[in-house]
């Protein structure tokens, strides 16, 4: 019986470490050819100097395992290195049939003393290396898609995540990025749905380098148990949304974690008020909004998580 991903080939961004490499490792095990890219930076903050360590050490993990990969240590928040990245897996396999962004990093601080290097550093990894590399991906698809006259295989999967859902205080860059991920990506499946390509969001909760801190007091699993953190519970789904038996699900997001996935439903208008005259007049919106907020704590802010039933990672 052939793997649901066989015959495929797939790049996973930002695949030599945590979220990434279980991606990566996933994608492989169901039978797609790997295109491991991380820029290979020490430092969760982007610091440090760039390395083919950790990319070469996944791929090579993958041929060992009798899989197909390369390592690619491009850097796609830089535009032309992403079109390098989308070119690397066509020139090495022939096609690209699926997208894992996944590459990020982090410069928290809050929105009061944050710096403006800080703010543009994290949108640019995440939010501009989404579009970089999801632009270059569309356009590959487009093009084969008006070659073959009909649709064509190819599948996004985005990461979001919880930060953008319910809000992060010290993260106003990363929930920021994270929140124009999931426009990115719903305006990407309206896109390219007639071409046969779906994109999707994930907010993956996971015990990563980059949430080292954020969950330092979670305990991990005892015996031989799986840690319910661990990046081996988020890997599942991506691979099931880059698979064939996916191809309904587009334009979603889907929380996910420890065993948990969870659909996260479009907003829907909590309340609506009409003026009584042409516009509202100050006065009149005091009389409306003021009765509706009136019973809730001053400063409370929507946490989307808590509808969820979830508590923010």
């Amino acid at each position: 019986m052939p793997l649901p991903l066989q015959g495929l080939s797939a790049i996973v961004t930002g695949a030599g470490r945590g979220l990434g490499r279980a991606e990566a490792l996933e994608l492989a095990r169901l039978g797609a050819a790997v295109v491991v890219n991380d820029y290979g930076q020490a430092g969760r903050d982007g610091s440090g100097e760039a390395s083919a360590g950790p990319a070469e050490e996944v791929a090579a993990e993958i041929r060992a395992a009798g899989g197909a990969a390369l390592a690619h240590t491009g850097d796609v928040s830089d535009f032309r290195q992403a079109g390098e990245l989308v070119g690397s897996a066509v020139a090495a396999f022939g096609k690209l049939d699926i997208l894992v962004n996944n590459a990020g990093i982090l410069r928290d601080r809050m929105v009061f003393s944050m710096a403006e290097e800080e703010w543009d550093a994290v949108l640019r990894v995440h939010l501009k290396g989404h579009f970089n590399t999801t632009r270059f991906a569309a356009a590959h698809w487009r093009e084969r898609s008006k070659r073959a006259g009909e649709p064509v295989f190819g599948r996004i999967v985005n990461t979001s995540s919880e930060a953008f859902l319910a809000g992060s205080a010290g993260q106003p860059n990363y929930a920021a990025a994270k929140g124009g991920i999931v426009g990115l990506t719903t305006s990407t499946a309206l896109a390219l749905g007639k071409y046969g390509v779906t994109a999707n969001a994930i907010c993956p909760r996971a015990r990563t380098r980059m949430t080292e801190d954020v969950f330092a007091g979670v305990e991990h699993a005892s015996g031989n148990g799986l840690d319910p953190l661990a990046p081996e519970h988020v890997a599942p789904l991506v691979g099931y949304l880059a698979s064939p038996a996916a191809a309904r699900v587009n334009g979603q997001l889907l929380v996910v974690h420890g065993g948990m996935v969870a659909v996260v439903e479009r907003p829907r208008v909590a309340a609506k008020f009409d003026s009584k005259q042409d516009t509202f007049t100050y006065d009149e919106l005091e009389a409306v909004l003021g009765p509706y907020y009136g019973d809730r704590p001053a400063g409370e802010t929507f946490a989307a998580a808590e509808v969820l039933g979830l508590k923010r990672g």
